[in-house]
């Protein structure tokens, strides 16, 4: 029993397996068939919501987007079934421009089966429906949660049924969306007939002239034998004739859809060239662009490099030659060391007499030798000193008063034999390096001896 129970299991598995792929096959080929005879008779005739052609075109869609299609499941396990819009909705929505909120937002539209009518006339008349078909199937982990293995829209042939649809973009439609096609009640039905077609063959017609030639023969026994060879002939000649027209007749259809089919497809590839052109224009201009700009550049950084080298080099120069006027001035002004060290002398013997009291003639001419050698003019002495220094008699003894003769001031007045002395000397006026006599009589509680 176990084992009768298993085979009819897999005979079911079989079984379903066929039905699901003879229904995938045949909605497919309806499709393709609906679509040429759409773009047939739309060179003779318009197409609207009336024509039997399209309504049969619009059933045999809904069937193959709602091709094995889950349902809801609610909080309390139940599965209720859904409409395909609920799919395109959200597979669809990454649509540039798409026409989804114009549609949730009609008034007159309230199921969901009435709004995915309204969306196939929409995109219709838009001439989008292929490029919608494929952003859905593009949106793989969307499509795979919709739809149950086996479906249309998670098959290879999902790919072909885009590029079918892309024919219809040829066709102008123009649809009322206030119409009874958009009924949500009313199921969708497919008309098989217009693409069922029998043919006879051979056998049967050599059947069919065997028949009549009997039925002739049996009517009228005084008809002759050339009457009935003649009908024969007729009749034979007759089907032959029509038999090629079929033949014909279907090339030509053959030839004309391919034809409808390859011209849409150059347009489309014309379509495309054309964008990668002025793209590749766009970019070209945009590389020129940038070429000369970043030559300009260039030019004005080497300019600029050579400007900032030439301020480099003057400066350098003027720098080098301020450095040969400093050293070429301060070496001219440095007086020998024999100068130096006979004017070092001189002023410690000075500040030695005054100190000890001994000043008398020659101690100033020693101090008019002294300004001579440094460099200093008698007239750069103040008056007032001059002066005193010819009224005071040579024998006169200078006083002091509470100081005590020693020579231990003498170290204070420092030796012009280091260069730290003779700066100072140098930056001291005349009044303040040599005291004058003048000065000392003329001072307050001192009288000449």
């Amino acid at each position: 029993m176990a084992s009768l129970g298993i085979g009819l299991q897999l005979m079911r598995k079989r079984g379903a397996g066929r039905a699901a792929a003879v229904e995938r096959r045949n909605l497919l080929t309806v499709c393709r068939f609906s679509v040429k005879t759409l773009l047939d008779h739309s060179c003779f005739e318009t197409i609207d919501d009336s024509s039997p052609e399209f309504i049969n075109f619009v059933s045999i869609l809904e069937h193959i987007l709602s091709h094995r299609l889950k349902g809801q499941t609610t909080w309390f396990g139940y599965e209720s079934p859904r409409s395909f819009w609920d799919y395109i909705k959200i597979a669809c929505s990454k649509v540039p421009h798409n026409c989804i909120r114009s549609i949730e937002s009609m008034e007159n539209v309230r199921s969901s089966r009435a709004k995915g009518r309204a969306w196939i006339r929409v995109v219709l008349m838009e001439k989008r429906l292929s490029d919608y078909i494929s952003s859905a199937l593009r949106d793989f982990k969307t499509t795979r949660g919709f739809y149950e293995d086996g479906a249309i829209m998670l098959g290879e042939e999902a790919g072909l049924l885009a590029d079918t649809l892309i024919g219809l973009n040829t066709i102008d439609f123009s649809f009322c969306l206030k119409g009874e096609g958009l009924d949500g009640s009313c199921p969708a039905v497919i008309d098989y007939t217009p693409f069922l077609k029998f043919t006879q063959n051979a056998e049967s017609i050599s059947s069919d002239e065997e028949e009549m030639r009997t039925l002739g023969s049996s009517g009228s026994e005084n008809s002759t034998p050339n009457k009935t060879a003649t009908a024969a002939s007729i009749f034979t000649e007759q089907s032959n004739l029509v038999s090629k027209c079929i033949r014909f007749e279907q090339k030509y259809c053959m030839a004309l859809e391919q034809k409808g089919y390859l011209e849409e497809l150059v347009r489309l590839r014309e379509a495309q060239l054309s964008e990668a052109m002025s793209h590749n224009k766009a970019l070209q201009q945009s590389l020129a662009d940038t070429h000369i700009s970043h030559t300009l550049e260039k030019e004005q950084l080497e300019y600029i490099i050579l400007e900032l080298q030439d301020q480099l080099t003057v400066l350098k120069n003027n720098d080098l030659r301020s450095r040969q006027e400093l050293t070429a001035h301060l070496t001219n002004q440095w007086p020998s060391p024999d100068v130096l060290d006979a004017d070092a002398v001189a002023l410690d013997t000075l500040l030695y007499r005054k100190n000890t009291g001994q000043w008398d003639d020659k101690s100033f001419q020693s101090l008019e030798q002294l300004s001579v050698d440094m460099g200093f003019s008698q007239a750069s002495l103040e008056p007032s000193h001059t002066l005193s220094l010819e009224v005071r008699p040579a024998n006169t003894q200078w006083p002091h008063q509470g100081k005590e003769e020693t020579l231990s001031l003498r170290g204070l007045c420092g030796s012009l034999s280091s260069v730290a002395s003779y700066k100072s000397l140098g930056s001291l006026k005349s009044s303040e390096c040599l005291p004058s006599p003048t000065t000392e009589v003329s001072s307050p509680g001192i009288t000449p001896s």
